[in-house]
């Protein structure tokens, strides 16, 4: 059996739009942490990208992806910057980012302007959570449409952050090992 591998992922083969905020200073940390602006999947995850991209497809949307495979040194750059667990996975438990497995994303209408999700991408805040009360009804439809379709391609959501999805049962695979696959990509 071979080992899952990782996808690129890119506007012209996925049909997505990409925004790697890492690889910019628009980011929690107000610095670039990622050199090479690569999105990449694990397979695994790649083929429920491709599901939710169609689902999106289907009601006149489209997935805007802010992060997806992270480096374990880049894991640690957000974790010096920001250790708290709520948000940023601690680097020896491991993010499932780090796994290939997770994305960060949100949608875009017709004319390719994001919903409106009620916070930025990181607002690592309160109000980030997935069923936030209080929430004008216009965001929290927004933010049930993402779910909705994350979760009908195979995406688990987690509590605290509307643009994170994961697939299922991520925790019991391995990080991947950046030094070995050439993938080291920080700043």
């Amino acid at each position: 059996m071979t080992e899952p591998r990782l996808i690129e992922i890119t506007p012209a083969t996925h049909g997505v739009d990409i925004d790697l905020v890492y690889a910019t200073p628009r980011n929690l940390t107000g610095k670039a942490i990622y050199k090479e602006v690569r999105c990449l999947l694990l397979e695994p995850a790649e083929v429920a990208l491709r599901k939710a991209v169609e689902i999106a497809r289907h009601a006149r949307l489209a997935l805007r992806i802010f992060d997806a495979y992270r480096p374990r040194e880049a894991q640690q750059v957000l974790w010096d910057f920001l250790p708290d667990p709520t948000y940023i996975a601690e680097p020896g438990r491991g993010s499932n980012h780090s796994r290939g497995t997770a994305i960060d994303l949100t949608l875009l209408d017709a004319s390719g302007s994001e919903l409106d999700m009620g916070t930025g991408f990181d607002a690592m805040t309160i109000e980030s959570e997935h069923f936030h009360p209080g929430l004008p009804e216009h965001v929290q439809r927004n933010r049930l449409l993402l779910l909705g379709i994350m979760h009908a391609a195979g995406f688990m959501h987690i509590k605290s952050e509307w643009w994170h999805y994961e697939l299922p049962g991520s925790r019991t695979l391995s990080l991947i090992d950046d030094t070995e696959s050439g993938l080291l990509h920080l700043m």
